[in-house]
């Protein structure tokens, strides 16, 4: 089966991108006040990565099956790719070999108990499991309480199940929640992009994608930088509409529940001594005593 054109599409626009990413000198290449692009041209990534500029020209056309991993590896570091730009590579030449197929519905994972009872056994802790669609799964009474505005989205589906992505770029009431929405929604859509080469059979996750390119002007935006996020770490900054402004350090740890599904656990916790820290125990409170009255 030949190479899928979209996926050819992606490969180009990716490695083009980086490519004008990196100038002669960060490269460690020789440069010209005589010359017309200060980024790297096709020849001179050709020549970093021990290829011929017939060969790279190619490669960034998008023909990318069969490419040995070594080679990869050499564009890779010709690039100055980062890990996760790395492995969205390496995920893009996989997914471009000849056992591509039509893109299917998978069968979502169901989190087990066990992982419940973890969840709600971290009373201090706001934590939830995301897919890697950024659809919540799992989440405890203090992850409920603290994204309320996203739980109480309409963007959720008729399960309650909210979608990150989703709200971030078809709520209005994001842009008040999250205090760095530009940085949440780089993220975001940086998130899924790398999910996209990971799994380019997802049906599901290329309907989020077209929903999400279709209405929201802002995720075109950022979906054709072509940023690649795989783990998202850092600080969140968070505006409550019960409890005002938390800034909160949050934590994602790999979550393996079945098979290729990618599961990830995110948890968000306040600096001890803050006044964030004396916001988040508010919320527990709350989150406490609703779930108490709630249980049979």
């Amino acid at each position: 089966m030949d190479q899928q054109p979209g996926n050819r599409e992606e490969i180009r626009h990716f490695l083009a991108s980086r490519r004008a990413k990196i100038t002669p000198a960060q490269a460690g290449l020789p440069t010209s006040t005589r010359r017309r692009v200060a980024r790297l041209r096709r020849e001179e990534v050709a020549v970093l990565a021990g290829v011929s500029t017939e060969w790279y020209t190619r490669l960034e056309k998008g023909h990318i099956g069969g490419v040995s991993d070594e080679v990869l590896d050499a564009v890779a570091r010709a690039l100055h790719l980062d890990d996760d730009e790395r492995t969205y590579l390496f995920d893009l030449a996989r997914s471009s070999r000849p056992k591509s197929r039509t893109p299917s519905r998978r069968r979502d994972v169901e989190v087990p108990p066990r992982v419940q009872w973890l969840l709600d056994s971290m009373t201090m802790s706001s934590a939830f499991v995301r897919n890697g669609r950024t659809d919540v799964v799992a989440a405890n009474p203090l992850a409920r309480a603290l994204h309320a505005p996203m739980f109480d989205s309409t963007t959720a589906d008729r399960r309650g199940r909210p979608n990150i992505a989703r709200y971030i770029f078809l709520d209005a009431s994001a842009r008040d929640f999250f205090v760095d929405w530009d940085a949440a929604g780089n993220a975001t859509a940086a998130l899924l992009r790398a999910e996209a080469a990971r799994e380019p059979h997802d049906r599901a996750l290329r309907e989020l994608i077209g929903e999400l390119c279709t209405l929201s002007p802002e995720f075109r935006s950022v979906w054709a930088a072509h940023n690649v996020l795989i783990r998202h770490d850092g600080v969140k900054r968070l505006q409550h509409p019960d409890v005002g402004h938390l800034e909160l350090t949050f934590q994602s740890l790999d979550l393996p529940l079945s098979g290729r599904a990618e599961h990830t656990l995110i948890t968000y916790t306040a600096e001890p001594g803050t006044a964030s820290e004396d916001q988040l125990k508010l919320l527990a409170s709350w989150a406490a005593t609703q779930s108490r009255a709630i249980s049979p």
